[in-house]
């Protein structure tokens, strides 16, 4: 009988312990910013429906400038480390080839950390990302943040769809199916 209970007392502790290793993980302050690595603290003034914020950003295919742009916009918000947008690259990648000529897409860094989750992000790094994702559409380091300041809406990767009016036509956060961005798309080029 003596066995039984050591055994019984031996399982509910490591039980115990892992559970409460899981929610000191999940809820302590040093693993707080990993656990929720597809957040950020960040809400931009961007608004669907309202005027999109101005921005001009260096990209992979040359100066991307919000206002000289005189075709509908698919902007992305992302961060190297995120995995919601290591995945939604492809996505965005079917996208672009199906749209690239009739839609203006860029996509910016909004992150300062880098892809390991550690150290701080730079422009090798999202070089990095863009070969590790076989990213195709143009791609922008912004070092200071600005664009994620205006436009990301509290996770990543932040999606935003703007018309040739410069109004926000669709704007979500998160991983977002093929079929909800191709609708967004077909209806800003109407």
């Amino acid at each position: 009988m003596n066995r039984r209970i050591a055994l019984i007392a031996t399982v509910a502790a490591v039980i115990v312990i892992v559970v409460a290793a899981a929610l000191a993980y999940r809820f302590g302050s040093a693993h707080g910013a990993l656990q929720t690595a597809s957040q950020s603290p960040v809400v931009g003034k961007a608004q669907q429906g309202k005027r999109a914020p101005e921005f001009v950003v260096a990209t992979t295919a040359g100066l991307f400038d919000l206002n000289a742009v005189r075709k509908p916009v698919f902007l992305e918000i992302f961060a190297t480390w995120c995995p919601h947008c290591q995945r939604e690259a492809a996505v965005i990648d079917r996208l672009y080839e199906k749209y690239k000529s009739r839609v203006a897409f860029v996509a910016v860094s909004g992150s300062n950390t880098a892809m390991d989750g550690s150290s701080t992000s730079s422009e090798l790094d999202v070089l990095d990302w863009i070969r590790r994702f076989n990213v195709r559409y143009p791609v922008a380091y912004d070092p200071i943040l600005n664009v994620a300041d205006l436009y990301l809406q509290g996770g990543f990767p932040t999606l935003a769809v703007i018309g040739t009016d410069k109004k926000i036509r669709y704007l979500d956060d998160g991983e977002i199916s093929y079929g909800e961005l191709d609708a967004a798309l077909r209806k800003a080029l109407r």
